[in-house]
């Protein structure tokens, strides 16, 4: 797998870095077992580099280009039941001013860095339910890989992931249950308690639960996470087809988090609450997808996500629109050229209310983006991405950001 970063064309409509529940509990699981069922060791190569230049309200610059990426491998069964996996991944600087730190490409001072991010058994318990112990990346709405920068999250955690075989006409389940002890961050060669990575100042893990019912383009789900005296996350998405002709199925998906303080409450030393409710519609038309959402953050808190990027419908590039009190609507195209295989491009527009927090200001931000990936021939596996994202906050004084990104990526498995 080549990550979040590689081609996403229509009629996908996520961003970077974010996990749909769809895309959740191994959404490539029945790939993964019918790459075992060869009984062959596997192999992956990722070689990326990123460009980021960003501007800051205060006019002040965060800006780096670096170049790493990972390699990993998987042995085959052993004894039919035991496989073993491990990947190091590397970031290191090629340019960038320290007075300019900040962009997460690299580590603190531009400091370039490697880890063993990945080392596990994989236990195969039956056919479609499999044991996971060790360091490994994961993908959840708030606890994934948040692939948006140069190397992912990874875990030290315990798991069990499955999925109920399908019937002719029926629908199926995936599922999936662990303890998650540590993270390591996109940009960072160290392991460190989870509840450390929320805020807290004492150590405390993660355990993880939930499941989605898939038949045909229907699904619904839910997952929650509780961090003990700390946080306690509940995700739910509902995605319903609306098939109003052969060739125009409009899809429209809703989703919910409920986030709260738990137990003795040390994330903040009081308690506090999040809400947030979001609808997203896309429609394919031919090559081009069109798509809009809107989402209300409510309680008395700024919805978190320590553990992964933000599942909202309306985190884009820059901003996560989830502050308080924040409503944003957003409007999306994207297209597939013909003519040039493996090219497309999406535009997208999001307006952002003020949120309840007094000072906080309103927020517009347009977004461009451009990738060609070829999806076969000799450049298979190779994608480069520009992005750009302008940022208008509107307050008593009108102040700008501007973020440029350069990508690219050359991927294999074997």
């Amino acid at each position: 797998m080549i990550g979040n970063l590689a081609a996403q064309v229509p009629p996908h409509s996520e961003e970077q870095g974010q996990t749909a529940l769809s895309d959740s509990f191994g959404k490539d699981y029945e790939e993964a077992l019918r790459k075992a069922e060869a009984e062959e060791a596997r192999f992956r190569y990722q070689f990326r580099s990123f460009f980021l230049s960003r501007k800051d309200f205060d006019d002040s610059r965060k800006e780096a280009w670096a170049a790493g990426g990972w390699v990993g491998a998987r042995t085959s069964y052993l004894a039919d039941r035991f496989s073993f996996g491990t990947t190091a991944y590397t970031s290191q600087r090629l340019a960038g001013d320290p007075a300019e730190d900040g962009t997460s490409l690299v580590g603190p001072g531009q400091s370039g860095y490697e880890v063993l991010g990945e080392l596990y058994t994989d236990v195969r318990l039956t056919e479609a339910l499999h044991f996971y112990g060790g360091r490994k990346e994961y993908d959840t709405p708030y606890l994934n890989r948040n692939d948006s920068r140069m190397t992912p999250n990874t875990f030290e955690a315990v798991s069990v992931i499955g999925i109920t075989p399908a019937g002719s006409g029926e629908g199926q389940f995936r599922y999936g249950a662990g303890y998650f002890n540590r993270i390591k961050e996109r940009n960072s060669d160290e392991f460190i308690s989870m509840a450390t990575a929320a805020g807290a100042t004492v150590e405390r893990g993660v355990a993880a639960a939930g499941a989605i019912y898939e038949s045909d383009e229907f699904s619904i789900g839910a997952i929650d996470y509780l961090s003990p005296d700390i946080i306690n996350i509940l995700h739910a998405e509902m995605k319903i087809p609306l098939p109003l002709h052969s060739d125009f199925r409009p899809l429209v998906t809703f989703q919910f988090s409920d986030q709260r303080s738990h137990g003795d409450e040390l994330l903040t030393g009081a308690p506090f609450e999040s809400q947030l409710y979001g609808v997203k519609a896309e429609a394919p038309v031919g090559p081009v997808l069109l798509s809009t959402a809107w989402t209300q953050a409510a309680g008395d808190s700024d919805l978190r996500s320590p553990w992964s990027g933000n599942p909202s419908f309306t985190s884009v590039q820059y901003g996560d629109y989830n502050r308080v009190g924040e409503e944003a609507l957003l409007f999306r195209a994207a297209y597939e050229f013909e003519c040039i295989p493996g090219l497309s491009a999406y535009a997208l527009w999001v307006n952002g209310s003020a949120p309840d927090a007094p000072g906080s200001q309103a927020r517009d931000e347009g977004n461009l983006n451009l990738e060609w990936a070829p999806d076969e021939g000799r450049l298979k596996g190779f994608s480069i991405r520009v992005r750009y994202a302008k940022v208008a906050e509107h307050g008593p004084a009108h102040r700008d950001l501007e973020d440029f990104r350069t990508i690219l990526n050359y991927g294999l498995e074997w």
